[in-house]
């Protein structure tokens, strides 16, 4: 089968490469899946840099132990292990693999049955693979933990992501008055989105502008906990799903601290992989969630795009086309 694999740490273009592996062999409580989408995620680009280093202790010091790349996919079954009841053979799926395993950027992956759940027949493959994990990012951020409600201002730190372009929408569908950051020429497709205010956080501080927000929801976390508190009003909540790992110990150190010793609270989204996928599916059903694609590009064309999502240069979720 082809694949997508790694070899060492760098830059995409030179150690991401599609190569032929053996077709995964499957055990008795595990389905043998064909994909047909997969999507680019921050896991991916951090991986393949090796950065932040912390990634080093958990896949690899000087090498990626495992070549494997990609968490999140829509296909078809090909084989049930014989323990397996709730799927058959042909069975569409998705699903945020990654409690499980990782893999996807490639033609078959082997996973336990419940890495996954069954496809809506009416969802497209490239819509599929690119709701598991942005989607629950957002519905958990901004609903489990921030505690959304009709009419509240929200700030969206990363707008134009596969998080930030989900979570518009399920913040319109509370009737909230969204404010979104990010790069200025994206401001034309986020304003066709439905987003009400944009900042471009390259000419703009939004925690020094003196503008305050019910809940906040930052996929970047880049600052301290006391520049985000400048922009929570009273009861207010900020929620970071991730960030660069120096502010994301401080959001949970100092974060903690000032949620005790003030009406603000500053909390971090442990996400829980698929759990809500039927919500996630019934608002799809519903039209009030659809996903932003990038592409679908073909499975070769993995290290240019990952290079451009590092870079920040996409819009959405970028969608890997596997197979028919």
């Amino acid at each position: 089968m082809k694949a997508l694999t790694l070899e060492k740490y760098g830059l995409p273009k030179n150690v991401l490469g599609l190569t032929e592996q053996k077709k995964p062999t499957y055990q008795k409580n595990e389905l043998l899946v064909k994909v047909h989408s997969t999507a680019i995620n921050d896991y991916d680009w951090s991986l393949v840099r090796g950065k932040p280093l912390i990634y080093r202790l958990m896949f690899g010091l000087s090498k990626p132990k495992s070549k494997s790349l990609g968490m999140e996919l829509s296909g078809t079954v090909e084989e049930v292990g014989s323990d397996i009841t709730e799927f058959n053979i042909g069975d569409e799926v998705y699903g945020d693999t990654s409690a499980y395993g990782f893999g996807t950027f490639a033609e078959y992956i082997s996973l336990p049955a419940k890495a996954l759940v069954p496809k809506p027949r009416a969802m497209s493959f490239e819509d599929a693979a690119a709701l598991p994990h942005a989607a629950l990012l957002a519905l958990q951020g901004l609903k489990r933990v921030g505690g959304i409600k009709n009419g509240m201002k929200v700030l969206i730190n990363g707008a134009g992501g596969g998080v930030g372009t989900i979570a518009l929408q399920l913040a319109k569908v509370y009737h909230c008055e969204v404010t979104g950051v990010d790069r200025q020429d994206k401001f034309k497709a986020l304003f066709n989105l439905g987003y009400d205010y944009l900042i471009n956080y390259k000419q703009e501080n939004f925690t020094k502008n003196g503008i305050q927000y019910d809940l906040i929801l930052d996929c970047k976390t880049d600052k301290s906990p006391f520049s985000y508190s400048r922009s929570l009003k009273a009861n207010g909540v900020y929620v970071s799903i991730g960030g660069k790992i120096n502010y994301l110990i401080s959001t949970l150190v100092i974060g903690k601290t000032l949620s005790l010793f003030s009406n603000k609270r500053f909390e971090i989204l442990t996400l829980k992989p698929n759990q809500e996928l039927k919500e996630i599916a019934n608002m799809y059903e519903k039209k009030q969630v659809k996903p932003v694609i990038d592409g679908p590009y073909p499975l070769s064309f993995g290290p240019e795009k990952l290079q451009e999502f590092g870079n920040g240069n996409h819009l959405g979720k970028i969608i890997l086309s596997v197979g028919n």
